[in-house]
């Protein structure tokens, strides 16, 4: 029965993790370049069971099957799919008309990548995520708001579903991607996520009926485990 209770521990995280998946994916329906995320999970390797009442003296080692403690999180992957563009006239707005991301450099010098173009003007009049962060352009340097023809430094992946989202649309990389050459960027444009809600209420619904069944097995494991302490105990 405790073990039981381990696996039903093990299913509730899992569709934890899950359901908080789902939710930020559904947050940001509405987040410019935004890709969804989803989880994969697999089986626990089945461990040997066994006790030592065996043998004539009920002290050996009896084999007695194996057990499977429930299911694990093996790891995400990104939605590349490309969502629609949204024509919106601004002179600061700019969409990937292909695949890749733009180049972002964040406080910490590092880079992170996003296909979110929903740029703004700085005081040095350079261009810069809302947040503030700059946008790189080929040679690495900051690209000027009054640029007739910018060439922003646009990251291709061999295997874009390994980015890791870091949040806000920022992505980073494991491995080192590769420059885009002569990439068409479109200004006035942006593009919206690649979010179907009604993929994410399907997949939240789910997640709430497996819940719920979870719930009923560890009903029935409390049931059992309190009528077998009675009994015990009037014995």
């Amino acid at each position: 029965m405790i073990r039981s209770i381990d696996t039903l521990t093990k299913n509730f995280q899992i569709l934890q993790k899950r359901q908080e998946n789902t939710s930020s994916n559904m947050a940001n329906s509405q987040t410019t370049g935004y890709q969804s995320q989803r989880l994969f999970q697999q089986t626990l390797e089945e461990v040997e069971m066994m006790n030592y009442q065996g043998g004539p003296e009920v002290n050996r080692r009896n084999p007695i099957g194996g057990f499977v403690f429930g299911n694990e999180i093996v790891g995400s992957a990104l939605n590349t799919a490309r969502g629609a563009m949204e024509q919106t006239s601004s002179a600061t707005d700019f969409a990937v008309q292909a695949d890749g991301y733009f180049s972002i450099r964040m406080p910490n010098g590092e880079e992170s990548y996003t296909r979110n173009g929903q740029f703004v003007v700085n005081a040095q009049n350079q261009l810069t995520t809302q947040e503030g962060y700059l946008v790189l352009g080929e040679n690495n340097q900051a690209i000027l708001a009054n640029d007739p023809r910018p060439t922003f430094k646009i990251m291709s992946f061999d295997e874009p579903q390994r980015l890791e989202i870091i949040g806000n649309g920022y992505l980073t990389s494991p491995i080192a991607g590769t420059i885009v050459p002569n990439v068409s960027v479109k200004q006035g444009y942006l593009e919206t996520s690649n979010i179907t809600v009604a993929d994410e209420m399907v997949e939240l619904m789910q997640t709430a009926r497996e819940y719920e069944a979870n719930q009923k097995v560890l009903s029935t494991v409390n049931q059992t485990l309190q009528k077998a302490t009675n009994e015990i105990g009037r014995v």
